[in-house]
């Protein structure tokens, strides 16, 4: 597979994870999630999540009942606490792109990659690990924080740059 496919989400929403809605789902079969964390559902400086995360984790189990966290965040404990809050199974430390930890996530799910959404928020780590398994890839832009409000995210817009030179169609989802 070329590197313009491995890093070509399947769903560029173009917006935060909260625009996944469960209609999406639906459309995309999803039957399974796996989220990532810092930036995806909570921003990396952020304790405590905000007051959205969780009715959207509601909803969207209703059409896609199981969802994990996979983050490559090396603390455990904020992962733990944060996969309690939303009553999801966890994986910290996981060292995407690597398939390793995602796979573990997919097998317990026990079904086939592409009926499992991988979501998150960056081409290099996210959707190149998704899309190295098998796994419908959907990618949102990161959680504003308030002193990120406004600010562009450097490493972001140079993965932009990078795929679509190395042949990444990165077209967003139009609602």
């Amino acid at each position: 597979m070329s590197w313009g496919k491995l890093l070509q989400p399947d769903l560029w929403l173009n917006d935060t994870l909260f625009s996944l809605t469960p209609e999406l789902l639906q459309q995309y079969e999803l039957r399974g999630l796996v989220l990532d964390v810092d930036e995806t559902i909570v921003p990396r400086t952020i304790q405590q999540l905000s007051d959205e995360v969780v009715p959207w984790v509601k909803a969207a189990k209703q059409v896609a009942p199981q969802i994990w966290l996979v983050s490559n965040n090396p603390s455990v404990s904020r992962i733990e606490r944060i996969a309690t809050l939303l009553e999801v199974p966890y994986i910290a430390r996981a060292g995407k792109p690597s398939r390793h930890h995602l796979r573990r996530a997919v097998e317990a799910m026990n079904l086939p990659p592409p009926q499992v959404g991988m979501v998150g928020d960056r081409l290099f780590t996210d959707v190149l690990a998704g899309n190295r398994l098998g796994m419908c890839t959907v990618l949102v832009k990161p959680m504003p924080s308030p002193e990120t409000v406004g600010r562009k995210y450097f490493v972001h817009a140079l993965e932009f740059k990078v795929s679509r030179a190395l042949g990444a169609d990165l077209v967003p989802h139009k609602p």
